[in-house]
């Protein structure tokens, strides 16, 4: 490949449109499948014979949402940093074909039960290695194809892509799941083939490398200390020694504290070197810190808001209004598209606008706006009338549609061009972080929440249809994280619990009530509701210092990079 830089705007001048197509391909792509796994995940273990909810199990359910979204938060940015070294291009395009290995082998699982499990969560990690390198460049690609006038339209659309694609994840794995668990896995396939060959044959370079050592001390730091605070949040939200959760647990403890003091160290080792991995001077610039800030706590409370919303249709709602537990999950992602389809209409038209406004009133408004919509949704009782919560879901999307495209292209345009794959793939470790965080975050504050009122609520409606009251207490007394999976995963709580219960011990009892779709959502909607109050609390308040943050992000800020001086001309005598 030439050496030589060329002007993608004057040479090339359809580059631009080529770059923005495959790399929204990629992250669309990849987003799909942070999420399609979510609602497939009772059809994935049906097939392949495990139970999840039994003891020792849930660790695979976990590993099964999380280990694709820790190896994309913990490689991204340093994938991000090795595009500026060796090439944007070169590793956005070996993404994707690592993505498209990754989900071959996840189709072709030859195995059953516990060993399933692992080849599925293994591969998944391959998937995630083969996502962090398509996020870490692909806003960087697009930087440098677009012009500063037309970026913010070009970064919404590939934002609109990659935060939209985890909404419609939700819906085609609810589609697919039920038809055959491998078609979760499949569907990536052809648009991988696709996406790898066409990027291979389309894209160029078009920015110098930046010549440099790579920073091993920096990235050891980096991901061991990042890996240790996500698997420490993964076994905190379970129970461990009579508790309902694991945070007192020597081992999340310790992880939390060892990620923390690696972290630390991180930090001192990466302002002290030459050519760090996590460029902490970017930080000195106010557009580039105040906007990874409000992204990563928007991340957060939007990733909470998507396993909350799931829960609630599921274990309640759905079931209330005539839905089997079994056909919950489709029927989550349809009742969501309201969300998904207010988020891509406005993310590409506030990217569209920020190229004239800038950033800060858009992003602001828009958090803002998704502050109100937490407040709606805590406001509104369990048994909700549809029409008021798809209205609450737009102005939600239509919120986060405003925040995300702006926010972005004000990150991006204000670091030098030599930077922007470390700054891309900082921008994507805070996003996906947060998305990481949000599980153990909110996942714990419903748990607490449940965890005061679930098990007398429980015992005693279990207790009023003829359940002996020690077995009723025991089965009250449960963690609360089982009836909060059961219903995330379409089960039915009680049926899943009375089944591993002696028929003996609960001869009598009005079995056919308490198994009805009516039965558990009823019993849990108090309680839920209260748990619900705090999360969205706590959602509001990260939205409002979101919102503050992107407010003092300073005013419209491209960086501008030195034009070389003009040789002057030599006269002839």
């Amino acid at each position: 490949m030439t050496s030589r830089r060329f002007s993608v705007e004057k040479d090339h001048p359809r580059y631009k449109w080529v770059a923005l197509s495959n790399t929204t391909l990629g992250v669309l792509m990849a987003t799909v499948n942070s999420s399609i796994v979510i609602i497939s995940l009772p059809d994935i273990f049906r097939g392949i014979k495990l139970d999840p909810l039994r003891p020792g199990n849930v660790s695979y359910l976990l590993w099964m949402l999380m280990g694709f979204l820790v190896v994309t938060a913990v490689l991204v940015v340093t994938l991000g940093r090795l595009g500026d070294i060796y090439g944007r291009v070169r590793i956005y395009n070996l993404g994707f074909l690592v993505f498209t290995i990754g989900s071959l082998a996840l189709v072709f699982d030859p195995l059953t039960q516990g060993a399933g499990a692992l080849w599925l969560i293994v591969w998944r990690v391959v998937q995630g290695v083969g996502a962090a390198m398509l996020f870490a460049n692909s806003t960087a690609i697009l930087t440098d194809a677009f012009p500063a006038d037309r970026r913010g339209f070009a970064l919404g659309i590939n934002q609109v892509a990659a935060i939209g694609g985890s909404f419609i994840g939700l819906i085609v794995g609810g589609v697919l799941a039920p038809v055959d668990w491998r078609l979760v896995f499949f569907v990536s396939v052809p648009f991988g083939l696709l996406g790898t060959v066409w990027s291979y044959h389309s894209l160029r370079e078009t920015s110098a490398r930046t010549a440099a050592r790579i920073d091993w001390w920096g990235n050891a730091l980096f991901g061991v200390g990042v890996t240790a605070i996500l698997v420490a949040i993964t076994y905190g939200i379970q129970p461990y020694g009579g508790h309902e959760m694991g945070w007192t647990s020597p081992w999340v403890l310790g992880g939390l504290i060892a990620g923390l003091v690696l972290l630390v160290a991180f930090c001192i080792v990466e302002s002290r070197t030459t050519d760090p991995m996590f460029d902490m001077s970017l930080f000195r610039i106010q557009a580039f810190s105040a906007g990874n800030l409000a992204g990563l706590l928007s991340s957060v409370s939007r990733g909470g808001l998507q396993f909350m919303l799931i829960i609630w249709l599921q274990g309640i709602w759905l079931p209330l209004h005539g839905y089997s537990f079994e056909s919950t999950p489709l029927w989550a992602g349809i009742y969501l598209l309201p969300l998904t389809i207010a988020f891509l209409i406005a993310g590409p038209l506030s990217g569209y606008f920020s190229d004239r406004l800038g950033a800060r009133t858009l992003a602001t408004g828009g958090l803002i706006l998704v502050a109100v919509s937490f407040a709606g949704l805590m406001a509104l009782p369990t048994d909700f009338s549809y029409w008021a919560f798809a209205g609450l879901l737009v102005l939600n999307g239509v919120g986060s549609g405003l925040f995300s495209a702006p926010n972005t292209t004000a990150i991006m345009n204000s670091v030098p061009a030599n930077r922007r794959g470390a700054a891309s793939g900082m921008r994507g470790t805070f996003l996906n972080s947060g998305t990481s965080l949000s599980i153990g975050v909110f996942f714990t504050m419903m748990i607490a929440g449940l965890a005061t009122t679930l098990p007398r609520t429980l015992t005693d409606g279990l207790h009023a249809h003829g359940v002996p009251q020690a077995v009723a207490a025991g089965i009250g007394n449960q963690p609360p994280v089982g009836s909060l999976f059961a219903a995330f995963l379409g089960y039915n709580p009680i049926g899943t619990a009375l089944n591993a219960v002696p028929a003996s011990a609960i001869k009598g009892a009005d079995l056919g009530t308490l198994t009805s779709k009516q039965f558990f959502p009823e019993l849990i909607s108090g309680p839920f509701h209260h748990g619900l109050v705090i999360v969205f609390a706590v959602a509001i308040a990260m939205s409002l210092v979101g919102a503050a943050a992107s407010l003092f992000r300073g005013p419209r800020y491209i960086h501008l990079e030195p034009q070389p001086e003009a040789v002057p001309a030599v006269q002839e005598s």
